[in-house]
């Protein structure tokens, strides 16, 4: 083990919950399994990444990190958090004895809310609780509410992204488990920045494509850019999801829990019926070490980067660029923002409309002042 990166865990304090850091020296590898096997999250105030105490467990986290790092966990065996500098002392020892409301936990978990989603949501609520503890929560106006959040914003200095959890916990009460209407909260929520995706040209992905001598690179990266998928979805796919008679992939179980259909490339299957032929795979259509394994995310980045340095492209290209890039190219073609929003498993179009930011459909249609001046 001695030739591996160390990971070096540590209890910390951070917006008011406890938590695990994760410290190691930058190692995209790690970063990439973090992503891939647990809920770790990046903290820009404590530049590194972190997990909730609760429900962390350090046996499957070992588990999922032991074959690319040390995991160096002796400092968690201390009981005292450490506590991150300008942080508020807030005492939330009563979460511990403030009980939720029956109905709330149990709510959360029927519409399979992801485990640091409840984390988050019913701690917020405790402190929403035991604030209120002297008064009825049916009960509890919206002045009431606001004027609690404001509380927190100004005495807690509560960040932004904090806020907002604070105020879905609240929402999720009242309006999902007591299934009241809407409740409409004066404090304004904290306006989101909005960044433009990352795409690549047609080009390029034909570059890409064509620097993968390996058939079964080539497919997985086809994949993901000609059905628009995730790198989640692509590694989730079964032998059984591509239906080459309807020319569609089938997505299951994708981010919100849904099923979708997406395109499949004719020129693609072509590729991916000599894929079949060669590798034989069983269960999942990518098998990974051992046969009956997914294939690893950390390989689809690594592929990915070969084919770029191969293709002389030097900026960094993820595959989930290449998602942004099926969504933004197929908007270029002329197709309708509704398909495009089908075909990427979005709930609402709002999101599918940032590529209308990117794609260059219109834009190559106004002529540039300078190319007037020149000539």
């Amino acid at each position: 083990m001695a030739h591996l990166p160390q990971i070096k865990l540590q209890y910390a304090t951070h917006k008011q919950m406890e938590v695990v850091k994760i410290l190691f020296t930058f190692n995209q590898e790690i970063i990439n399994e973090l992503k891939r096997t647990t809920s770790a999250r990046w903290s820009a105030s404590m530049k590194c990444w972190y997990v909730f105490k609760e429900p962390f467990k350090l046996h499957d986290f070992f588990q999922a990190l032991h074959e690319v790092a040390y995991v160096d966990y002796s400092s968690i065996k201390k009981t005292t958090p450490v506590v991150i500098e300008n942080a508020p002392k807030v005492d939330y020892s009563h979460r511990k004895s403030t009980k939720l409301p029956k109905g709330y936990l149990e709510l959360l978990e029927q519409k399979r809310y992801s485990k640091n989603t409840i984390n988050i949501y019913t701690n917020y609520f405790k402190d929403f609780k035991h604030f209120f503890s002297k008064e009825a929560l049916d009960d509890i106006s919206i002045e009431q509410i606001n004027q609690y959040l404001l509380e927190l914003i100004k005495k807690d200095k509560i960040s932004a992204s904090e806020q907002n959890q604070r105020i879905n916990s609240i929402k999720f009460y009242y309006e999902k488990v007591l299934e009241r209407e809407k409740l409409y909260i004066g404090i304004k929520r904290p306006k989101k920045s909005n960044h433009l995706p990352s795409v690549v040209s047609k080009k390029e992905i034909q570059s890409i494509l064509k620097n993968c001598n390996n058939i079964k690179h080539r497919c997985i990266l086809g994949l993901i850019y000609s059905a628009g998928l995730r790198r989640g979805e692509l590694i989730n796919l079964k032998v059984t999801d591509i239906h080459s008679e309807r020319r569609q992939v089938k997505i299951e179980n994708s981010k919100g829990g849904k099923d979708r259909y997406s395109l499949l490339s004719e020129k693609l299957l072509t590729e991916l019926r000599g894929y079949y032929n060669e590798y034989k795979p069983t269960h999942w259509l990518f098998e990974g070490k051992g046969m009956t394994k997914k294939y690893s995310a950390t390989s689809i980045s690594n592929i990915l980067k070969n084919a770029c340095k191969a293709s002389n492209i030097k900026r960094k290209v993820t595959p989930h660029m290449l998602r942004h890039s099926f969504a933004t190219h197929l908007l270029e073609q002329g197709t309708d923002l509704r398909y495009i929003q089908e075909l990427l498993g979005h709930s609402s179009t709002k999101t599918t409309e940032i590529y209308t930011h990117v794609a260059n459909k219109d834009l190559s249609l106004i002529k540039n002042p300078l190319d007037e001046i020149y000539n």
